[in-house]
Order: C-alpha cells, then sequence, then structure tokens
C-alpha cells in the first residue's frame, strides 16, 4: 500500500482524500457505549416476571374486569426502573466520549487543517505536537525529540522515542516533542479499534440475586400450571361458576403466587443505590453491578492513575560534591523549573517542591531529546551573573557507569523510584560539544565537562486516600493484587508504601508461564504485584483467578485494560480512561477516585442484605399462596366425589390484595431502603427457601385449618370477584380465615424485621395497627367485605393465629441458629481463619 505520501510533505490531495472516502478507507466506525436503546429495552420488557404476569393479565382482560388486573401495571414499573437507569448510564458515557474527542492535525494540499477523528483517510499525513492524541495507526515521517506515551495501550508509564520508521498506535499521545506520521490503519483496523471490537459483545453482570429471583420464577412458573388448572377445575366444573368468575377467581389465586412485588423491590433497591452512588460521581451501567462488586473476593487493580496519581512527589535530592551546598543546589533546581515553560512529570514534581524560585534567568537552553535523555539551561540573575550551567537527564547516560554516583543511582533506582541526575558543566549548555570537549559520562554528547552535583530521587505520589481503601479491603477479607505495565519493582515499591506486598517478590509478568498452565494459575493466586503485564497477560490473569473460585473485580482506564475489564465479574473504568474501558465496565469512577469502591461496597451490601430481607416475606406469600390454592382444590374434588358441600378458594381477590398491603407491600418498600453493613455472602436462593418454605407452609396450613373449621359451604362460596357476593355467612368466614393468615404473616415480618430499633418498631406496629383499624372500621369492613362480629369464627380465628405465631418463632429460631453457623464458618474459611467450633461438637471430638 506504498503511496508518493512516504516522502510527501504537503499531504494528500482533495481527489486522494475523495478517492478513499468513496473506497470506504476511512476512519469510520460506530462509537458505541455498550448497548443499544432498542436492546436495552427488549431485554428489560422481555423478562420471565413480565411474561407471567403479561399472562394472567390477558386473562383477565379477557373477562373485561380491567379493575382486577391493576397488577400489570408491576410490567411497567419492573421495565421502566431499569430502561431508565440503562439508558441515563449510555447517555452519560456518550457525552463523556464527545467531550474527550480529539481533533487531529491533518495536512492536505499542503495547508494544515484541523478534522473530527471519523474523517481521517488511509495515507492521510498527520501532524502530531505536544498532548496530541493518536487517533488511528501509522508509520512515524518526521520526529523532532519525539516522545509518546503509550500507558493506555502497553501500562508502561515511561514515554517511548519515536524516530522516522517507527510505528506509533491509535490511544497513545504525545508527550514531549513534535513530528508527523502517516495513517496506515484506519477504522476497525487500528489496533485500539481491535481490541475494543473484541470486547464489544455486550455481557450482563452475573448478579446472584437476579439468577436465584429466576430460579425461583422458573419453579412458579411449573408450578402454575397444575395450580391452574386444578382450581379452574374447581371453580368452573365442581362450584360451576360462570367462565368469567372462574377466570378470575383462578387469576386470584395465581396472583399471589408470582412474587412480583420481589422483582419490583429489588429493581427499587438498585435503583436507590445507584442514585446514592451517583451523588459521589459514580456511574453504573448495570443496575446488579453493585451487588457484584459487593460480592467481590480479589481486586484487580492497576498502579498509575489508580493507586498513585497521574504525577511525580520529589522525595530527596541527595548531594555528590563537596562543591555545591544544598542552599545552592535548591535555589537552582527552583529556577530551573520555574524556567521551564512546559514541564513534564518529572520537572513538575521539582516545581512542587521548590515553589520560590529565585528569579533568576535563563541565557541559554538546551531542549530535552529522547536521544540524550537530558535537558539543560545556562541561569543569570538579575545583575546578569552567571549562576551556573545546569544539565538534568538519566543518572545511566550522563555518569561512568564505574562511578561510585552511578552506583548509587542504579541502587535507589532499583527500589522503584526514579532517578535524575543534575550537574553542572563548565560551558553554556548550548555549546556545541566536540570530540575534544567530552564529559567523563559513559554516553551523550554533553556540552563541556560535567560535574555531579546531586541526585534528584522521585516517586510516584501515592493517593491518599489509596492506603486507606486497601486497608478496607483487606478487613473485609478482600485480597487486592496490583496489575501494571510499569515496571516491576516500580510496582513492588508503590504497593509496598500502601502496606501491600514487598517490592522484592513483585512479580515481573515476562516471567511468567503460558496463558492457561496450572502453573500461571498458582503464581496470580500467589503473588499480589504484578509488573511489565501485557493486555492479553491480564485477561489470563482474570480467568487463573476466577478458575479458582474467586469472584474478581478489575480496574482500569487504558485500551490496554479492555479485555480484562470485559471479563472481570465486575469491570470498574475510570471516567478519564479511554472511552472503550467505559462502555465495557460495569461501573465508571467519574471523579477517577479508587476510595469510591468502598462506597460501592457498602451501598451493594445495603442491597444485597435488605433484598434477602424482604426476599423472605414475598416468597412466604409465594410458598403460602400456592400450597392454599392446592390444598382448596384437592380439598374441592375430595367434598366433590364424597358429595359434601362444594369447597372454593377462601378470598376475594380484593382480599388478595389487602392482605400484602402492610405485611409485605409497604414494610418491605421500607427495608429494603433501610442501612444494612452486613457482609455479603453466597447462597441467596438457599438461605431465602430455609426460612421461607417453613414460614410459608405454616401460614399456609393455619389458614386452610382454619378455613375448614369456619367455612359454611354452599353454593356462592367461591370468590372469583364476578358480580356475585358472598352472604353472611360465608362473609365472616372469609374474615375469620384472612384473620388468620395475616396474623402469622404479620409475625413472619416481625421476625424478618429483627434486630429491632426504634422505627421497626414504628413500621411493625403501624402495620399491625393498620389491619386492626381495616377489620373495625364500619367504612372499610363494608368497603373490603368484612365482618369480624362472629364470636366463634374469630375465636377459631384467633387459636389457629396463636398456633401458627408459634410455629413461626420456634422455627426462624431453629433454622437462625443453623443458618448463622453455616455463614459464620464461611467467612471464616473466606478469610483464613480456624472455623468456630460448637460446643457440642468440642466435647464429642466430631
Amino acid at each position: 500500500m506504498s503511496t508518493p505520501t512516504d516522502v510527501r510533505q504537503e499531504g494528500l490531495t482533495a481527489a486522494e482524500v475523495a478517492e478513499r472516502i468513496a473506497d470506504g478507507r476511512v476512519n469510520a466506525q460506530p462509537d458505541k457505549s455498550g448497548r443499544s436503546i432498542g436492546d436495552i429495552v427488549r431485554a428489560n420488557v422481555f423478562t420471565r416476571i413480565n411474561a407471567i404476569l403479561g399472562v394472567l393479565f390477558a386473562i383477565v382482560a379477557y373477562t373485561g374486569s380491567f379493575i382486577n388486573g391493576l397488577f400489570a401495571l408491576l410490567i411497567v414499573a419492573n421495565s421502566g426502573i431499569g430502561i431508565i437507569q440503562e439508558v441515563r448510564a449510555k447517555r452519560t458515557l456518550d457525552k463523556l466520549s464527545i467531550v474527550g474527542q480529539a481533533r487531529p492535525t491533518v495536512r492536505r494540499d499542503g495547508v494544515v487543517q484541523e478534522v473530527a477523528p471519523d474523517q481521517i483517510v488511509l495515507d492521510d499525513l498527520i501532524e502530531l505536537a505536544p498532548g496530541d492524541q493518536v487517533v488511528v495507526d501509522g508509520v512515524t515521517v518526521t520526529s523532532e525529540a519525539l516522545d509518546v506515551d503509550e500507558s493506555l495501550l502497553t501500562g508502561e508509564a515511561d514515554a517511548v522515542d519515536k524516530a522516522p520508521g517507527d510505528q506509533i498506535m491509535s490511544g497513545s499521545f504525545v508527550v514531549s516533542g513534535s513530528g508527523s506520521y502517516r495513517a496506515t490503519e484506519v477504522g476497525a483496523d487500528a489496533y485500539a479499534a481491535k481490541l475494543a471490537a473484541e470486547a464489544s459483545k455486550f455481557t450482563l453482570v452475573d448478579s446472584e440475586l437476579r439468577n436465584g429471583i429466576n430460579k425461583i420464577l422458573a419453579v412458579i412458573t411449573v408450578i402454575l400450571i397444575p395450580a391452574g388448572i386444578l382450581t379452574i377445575f374447581n371453580q368452573l366444573v365442581i362450584s360451576r361458576e360462570e367462565l368469567n368468575d372462574a377466570l378470575l377467581g383462578m387469576v386470584a389465586a395465581l396472583v399471589p403466587m408470582v412474587p412480583e412485588g420481589l422483582v419490583l423491590m429489588t429493581s427499587i433497591a438498585f435503583a436507590v443505590g445507584v442514585v446514592r452512588l451517583g451523588q459521589r460521581q459514580c456511574l453504573v451501567n448495570e443496575l446488579p453491578a453493585i451487588e457484584g462488586l459487593a460480592r467481590v473476593d480479589v481486586v484487580c487493580t492497576d498502579k498509575t492513575g489508580t493507586l498513585t496519581e497521574n504525577g511525580m512527589r520529589l522525595s530527596e535530592v541527595r548531594l555528590l560534591s563537596d562543591r555545591f551546598s544544598e542552599d545552592e543546589l535548591t535555589r537552582a533546581l527552583a529556577a530551573i523549573a520555574a524556567s521551564d515553560p512546559h514541564p513534564n512529570a518529572s520537572m513538575q514534581a521539582i516545581r512542587e517542591a521548590y515553589p520560590d524560585s529565585p528569579g533568576w534567568t535563563t541565557s541559554a537552553i538546551l531542549p530535552f531529546a529522547s536521544a540524550n535523555k537530558f535537558s539543560g539551561v545556562s541561569l543569570v540573575d538579575a545583575a546578569g551573573d552567571s549562576r551556573g550551567n545546569w544539565l538534568i537527564g538519566a543518572p545511566d547516560v550522563l555518569l561512568d557507569p564505574e562511578s561510585a554516583e552511578a552506583k548509587l543511582a542504579s541502587d535507589l533506582g532499583a527500589t522503584g523510584l526514579r532517578i535524575l541526575l543534575v550537574g553542572a558543566t563548565d560551558v553554556p549548555v548550548d555549546t556545541r560539544p566536540t570530540a575534544a570537549v567530552r564529559s567523563g559520562a559513559a554516553g551523550g554528547n554533553v556540552p563541556g565537562t560535567l560535574t555531579p552535583a546531586g541526585l534528584i530521587v522521585l516517586e510516584q505520589r501515592v493517593r491518599p486516600d489509596a492506603g486507606d481503601t486497601l486497608r478496607y479491603f483487606e478487613s473485609q477479607g478482600v485480597q487486592v493484587k496490583v496489575i501494571s505495565g510499569d515496571n516491576a519493582l516500580s510496582v513492588g515499591a508503590v504497593a509496598e508504601s500502601l502496606g501491600l506486598g514487598d517490592a522484592t517478590t513483585s512479580v515481573d509478568a515476562r516471567k511468567l508461564a503460558a496463558d492457561g498452565s496450572p502453573e500461571l494459575v498458582e503464581q496470580v493466586d500467589k503473588g499480589i504485584t504484578f509488573g511489565r503485564v501485557r493486555p492479553d497477560q491480564k485477561r489470563a490473569m482474570v480467568h487463573a483467578l476466577q478458575s479458582r473460585g474467586h469472584t474478581v473485580a478489575m480496574t482500569g482506564d487504558g485500551v490496554n485494560d479492555v479485555l480484562a475489564l470485559k471479563d472481570a465479574d465486575i469491570g470498574v473504568a475510570m471516567g478519564s480512561g479511554s472511552s472503550a474501558a467505559r462502555s465495557v465496565a460495569q461501573i465508571v469512577l467519574l471523579d477517577n477516585k479508587f476510595a469510591t469502591l468502598p462506597y460501592v461496597v457498602g451501598e451493594g451490601r445495603r442491597v444485597i442484605g435488605n433484598i434477602e430481607r424482604v426476599a423472605n416475606l414475598f416468597l412466604t406469600k409465594t410458598v403460602y399462596a400456592v400450597l392454599l390454592a392446592l390444598a382448596v382444590g384437592v380439598a374441592g374434588l375430595i367434598a366433590h366425589f364424597a358429595g359434601a358441600a362444594p369447597i372454593s378458594y377462601p378470598f376475594q381477590p380484593i382480599h388478595v390484595t389487602i392482605s400484602a398491603w402492610f405485611t409485605i407491600g409497604i414494610p418491605a418498600f421500607v427495608l429494603s431502603l433501610a442501612p444494612n453493613n452486613e457482609r455479603a455472602k453466597t447462597g441467596f436462593v438457599r438461605r431465602v427457601l430455609t426460612k421461607a418454605v417453613p414460614n410459608g407452609l405454616i401460614v399456609g396450613t393455619a389458614t386452610f385449618v382454619c378455613f375448614l373449621l369456619v367455612n359454611p359451604g354452599g353454593p356462592g362460596a367461591s370468590l372469583g370477584g364476578g358480580a356475585g357476593h358472598l352472604n353472611g355467612a360465608q362473609i365472616q368466614a372469609a374474615t375469620a380465615t384472612l384473620a388468620t393468615m395475616i396474623a402469622i404473616a404479620w409475625w413472619v415480618l416481625v421476625v424478618v424485621a429483627r434486630p429491632m430499633n426504634w422505627w421497626k418498631v414504628v413500621l411493625v406496629g403501624v402495620s399491625f395497627l393498620a389491619y386492626v383499624l381495616i377489620f373495625l372500621w364500619p367504612f372499610t369492613a363494608d368497603l373490603f367485605e368484612l365482618d369480624v362480629w362472629n364470636g366463634r369464627n374469630m375465636t377459631i380465628a384467633a387459636i389457629c393465629a396463636a398456633a401458627g405465631i408459634l410455629c413461626v418463632e420456634v422455627s426462624s429460631r431453629i433454622l437462625g441458629a443453623r443458618l448463622d453457623r453455616r455463614a459464620a464458618a464461611e467467612q471464616a474459611a473466606l478469610l483464613g481463619e480456624p472455623v468456630p467450633v460448637e460446643p457440642a461438637q468440642a466435647a464429642t471430638g466430631a
């Protein structure tokens, strides 16, 4: 694909640009941040819970009694919350992408002009200056001390010198110098685009809550079919009701089986968490992501930009010669830093350490060049007197490698610190060196004779909150592994300064075993800090940790992090990072603060703990609704074949509605938003069902027994909600049965709300008083067809309720203690602590 542009400095002609655009050789590529809006809508609308509710609503709609189909509003609520949040996140990412978009400068027809990135064509001649972002791949054409930062691609913090003919990759940016390059790969063929394309397939974050609820819904879907058939047969054939009444009765029996409120409460709890995190400049792309991070037990983090700030800090200046005093050297460094109009990270650190310049000016300047690895200035004071000719640069270039100074610099550099030499020459720095005028250095064209003055010791500036964040994760049993493309010793030194690992044990990733090998899994599992890690190795390391059963979070900001971010259980991107990283991550830290992660963990724990709490309420209702529907259906069949009075479902739809108002609905909403700092535990389905199934069986059994004892029987007892209403005896029987069910369900609420505090006492107290009011106030009693004035029935209801409450209390204490022991054992295993042994086990040696 060689063209005259290899040597032609005026760039492409307008005709050549038009030809390439027509051929499709242009840098056009879709800039997507995650899923499209259509994908988001489909994913949130076509769910299992919506399908179940949709079918039941269609049945109600067939009867024409739309008032009984209000439960279908949950479809809108469930879908709307997820759609709104994900669309909001997508638009935020799109805005970030637009704000950070580069405007490259190209030369066409000999004229320099700015164009949009998607207007660059193959073979364009693109000019580069400090701060410019490289938007397509290419080959360097001209270079004037051109240094390029490729850290977003390779993780390497040091800038790379580019000479004519060297490759330049998209995603890097110019640190210093200037030059030009010819575009050789555009659009999807560019390096950064290839990485982004490999990660572009959208994958949902793994959510135990969502998976657990889906498993429960799958079981309920299977149960609904026989329960529905049995109920409709009992209503339609045995009780001989009208079709519409029978259908409504069936729906009234089936709707309580569906934990539709659990899905809604989960969505609301996640949404509130997203809002809270948004106040801390944390963008959540997917609602369940905050749950995922709360379950993470390994956090893989980059060093630069995460644990450290984007800059250096002056640690110390070590004098190397008696010819210079500390004050003289300090003043010279202050003047040198002040004279640099475009300071790099090292010079900026010197300027911050010595902000008070003596007011000296420069009489000569030697610009920094990557080939020489040093720069220099000649200084004069206000009177015009010389204040020295100073050079600053790499010690291995400016010093004789056999000298004591060079050995000291090497030893300091081996600890991960960045070392610069400052020295004085006997001639102005712009003096052209000759063969006869050389320093004693091992290399480099140094003007005059260099006298070493001091070593400038620089260290990367650690974020002030990084230490607290790492200590938080350690206290929570979460391992932190630092994975960086930078020098392994530097990575280890920074981590060690934060109390993490040891610089001497930092692993050079170039020595890691092959991807997928057992040796790699062992190395990654045992290691703490890793340097010189390639993008493909980051991904392999995530896979290695996952193969050991770890839940892995990966933080990153560059294109080199994209594949690892995508494959990690939770990807966390920095807001200032590449758009590719932001688009595949589930969480974006807009303020680039690693310290925000503990708040995300805390919010996830609140959601997990509270949803598990309210799930007990909803699934208890599901269990007793299933049991009641099946028991009434079977009892109806037995009564029919025995020639006894028909037995139909004991409640009207309105009874089913009010039974959940203050035992589940409102309390669940309040509990789902309450503070909760419990550690996240696995086994959501097991723990919830361990409590909900016994409670549901107790509620359902006590309610059915009460119904059998108070049921007057006779035609019309079916409460499908049609034109017919209950007679007086049937209303009294339904009231007693409903009172039993509500009383025991209310006690389940009391158990779930523990441990009690003042607001929980108010919550359960208001719930109790609300039902007292509903049952006793004539207006609500008439509206909801309730009658509590049958002493016999209400006495039976009280006895059944008391027995049920006692059973719930005993069951909850026994099962709760068992679950607590299991959770303690799992947590001890996670933290590497001895597993607690019960006294009985210790005594028997079990």
